[in-house]
């Protein structure tokens, strides 16, 4: 993929917040120290921007320079390989990505995995596909049948238990930062 800095970001974004808030270019100036001819430059993808102009302009909406670069950043998709690995007595595979984690699971009734991942701080969403399972919590436990889910804190310890031939996805996405 052949990838130029102006289709990397989209800084149209900044018109977008810009009406949203229902400022002028004029108001942006004044607000950011930055000239209305520059920020019209950079809304049109006409002018690349130096990371100084970025952060006054990402102030003036509430945001962090990092945030800003977030929404203009061009969405392109990114692939990956899944891996096989076995945990307990399921087949999983995994795709991982920085921001989500997922796994499927094949289980024949009997099957038992506890913990079956190394835990972030971590939400945990298990959706059965096929089957039946059994997922125990410290202090709750819920039978699933196909088509129910259950999210749970994922460092919490936790039992996965196929009651009949199961098919499951697991997926671990990760908190909101605290602070």
């Amino acid at each position: 993929m052949d990838l130029t800095i102006q289709s990397m970001f989209d800084f149209g974004v900044l018109r977008d917040l810009r009406k949203r808030e229902s400022l002028t270019l004029d108001d942006v100036s004044r607000r950011s120290g930055v000239s209305s001819a520059v920020i019209s430059r950079i809304e049109r993808n006409q002018a690349q921007a130096e990371l100084e102009t970025l952060f006054r302009l990402s102030r003036v909406f509430g945001l962090n320079t990092a945030d800003l670069l977030n929404l203009a950043e061009s969405r392109t998709a990114h692939r990956t390989e899944s891996t096989a690995y076995t945990s307990g007595s399921f087949q999983f595979t995994r795709i991982e990505y920085g921001n989500i984690t997922c796994f499927q699971g094949r289980g024949p009734a009997g099957a038992m995995v506890s913990r079956p991942e190394i835990h972030k701080d971590d939400t945990e969403v298990c959706w059965l596909v096929e089957g039946s399972i059994r997922v125990t919590l410290p202090h709750e436990q819920h039978d699933l049948t196909a088509g129910q889910a259950v999210q749970f804190d994922a460092i919490l310890e936790h039992t996965y238990e196929a009651i009949q031939d199961s098919l499951l996805i697991i997926v671990h996405l990760p908190k909101a930062k605290r602070f």
